[in-house]
């Protein structure tokens, strides 16, 4: 695959804009290194486009908003900077590109329905004003696409995926850029916290985590330090917190998927994270292949799902009366992250138990999360539903046994749900057979067919 696609020659001298979406940072991104390559003006630019901000949860606002002035930081010690622009991303890249005479726009290729409708239009738009526009790789360790079945799109199962990306040689990394200049005459703008205005300040999960490339890359160098080599061991322990909490850095492209995977690659016990950096590839190229997969089955399986608003309000608020459900529930609220195996947890049972759709799911993570990822987000949610891509979609999840694996002495749910803090024992995973239930925490919502 060409580093660049949609690409023609010409116009070296003019101003060449790089158009941020979600891969906001300074190393390794190639967009950035090939408009530096044209010995020419850079205009970095970010559209804070409502169309998208006006869904995104208030989580990902903040983080967005805390990237933005870290980048924009970045850029101006090598002398560049960052213009920011509210309004359509199409419309507000094309007048900048009116403003400084600029021949060429570079951004990272992305997956999204939203994202390919965007691209298409730029395209369009940019073309008939002549100027040209490239799309880089960049979001993904292996761009959708590369990666191909014999008499098919795409990979439909994870394994083959998995046997095909690990072999697959990656592309090699870029260098940051050491000197930009911006274009005499051009504004910067505004500062994130005046774009923004009071959107991300109010109402945000007190312990989220601060967006922005210099913290992912020093969550990066911790979790290589002091939290790879026990992931195969512990990822799955509830209780243990033994995950990367990476996965926001990723989304908004704070860390480039390549230089992490290649870094967790050469650490000792790094293969099994590495693993589910291409599971993250897998739903992108899923998405890719499938756009409509936040809004229609995957694989149609006829479900008959059910409606309760009043069992679904439960759901969301961790007061179904099943701990380990409630747990995970409550940790998103709180820290507007979920530990993985929680996340399958609360998905079986929102569509294996209370039978309620998953795109209620899907919309809920998506109101909270701080990473948030559309292929990620819908490509798992579908997955525990049965309309996607498991192999297995009538598996049976029996939940106080995952209870019971996974939070065996129930440290994650007492972390979580306060009013069961006092139970002990076996009591914490099923408090409803205790020999005194507590009084203030609610009985399970449905039968859990154990």
């Amino acid at each position: 695959m060409s580093i660049f696609r949609g690409c023609r020659g010409g116009g070296r001298m003019r101003p060449t804009i790089v158009l941020f979406t979600r891969d906001l940072r300074v190393r390794d991104h190639p967009a950035l290194a090939a408009a530096v390559d044209r010995d020419a003006p850079v205009v970095p630019l970010f559209v804070v486009d409502p169309a998208i901000t006006a869904r995104a949860a208030r989580n990902r606002i903040a983080y967005l908003r805390e990237a933005l002035a870290d980048l924009r930081c970045a850029l101006r010690a090598a002398g560049g900077g960052l213009v920011l622009r509210r309004g359509d991303t199409v419309r507000e890249a094309l007048r900048v590109a009116q403003e400084t005479g600029a021949g060429r726009i570079h951004l990272s290729a992305d997956v999204s329905a939203f994202a390919a409708a965007r691209s298409a239009r730029l395209h369009r738009e940019a073309a008939a004003m002549g100027v040209e526009v490239a799309e880089f790789p960049g979001v993904t360790v292996v761009p959708p696409g590369d990666l191909v079945p014999a008499g098919g799109d795409h990979y439909k199962v994870f394994t083959p995926y998995w046997r095909a990306w690990e072999s697959h040689s990656w592309r090699g990394m870029v260098a940051e850029p050491r000197h930009l200049s911006l274009p005499a005459g051009i504004d910067e703008g505004i500062s994130p916290d005046e774009v923004f205005g009071d959107a991300g300040v109010g109402g945000l999960s007190a312990l989220r985590q601060r967006g922005g490339e210099q913290e992912a890359r020093r969550r990066l160098g911790a979790w290589l330090s002091d939290g790879c080599a026990c992931y195969e061991r512990l990822h799955d322990d509830l209780a243990a917190a033994a995950t990367s909490r990476l996965s926001a850095d990723l989304r908004f492209g704070c860390l480039s998927p390549v230089e992490t995977a290649r870094a967790a690659r050469d650490h000792p016990a790094g293969r099994s994270w590495v693993r589910q950096l291409a599971w993250r590839d897998f739903h992108h190229q899923v998405t890719a292949a499938f756009p409509d997969i936040a809004v229609r089955d995957y694989r149609p399986r006829d479900v008959q799902w059910h409606t309760d608003e009043d069992a679904l309000e439960a759901w969301r608020d961790g007061q179904t009366g099943v701990p380990i459900v409630d747990a995970g529930m409550r940790q998103l609220l709180s820290e507007g992250f979920m530990h993985n195996r929680a996340r399958m947890i609360t998905a079986a049972f929102l569509t294996r138990h209370l039978r309620l759709h998953w795109r209620h799911g899907v919309a809920h993570f998506h109101a909270l999360l701080t990473d948030g990822d559309i292929a990620d987000n819908c490509g798992n949610w579908q997955w525990v539903a049965g309309t996607g891509n498991d192999t297995r979609p009538n598996r049976r999840f029996n939940l106080l046994r995952q209870s019971r694996r996974f939070d065996p002495e129930g440290a994650y749910i007492r972390r979580h749900v306060a009013e069961l803090a006092d139970l002990s024992g076996a009591d914490i995973h099923a408090p409803w057979r205790a020999r005194t239930p507590p009084a203030d925490y609610p009985k399970p919502l449905t039968d859990l067919g154990e």
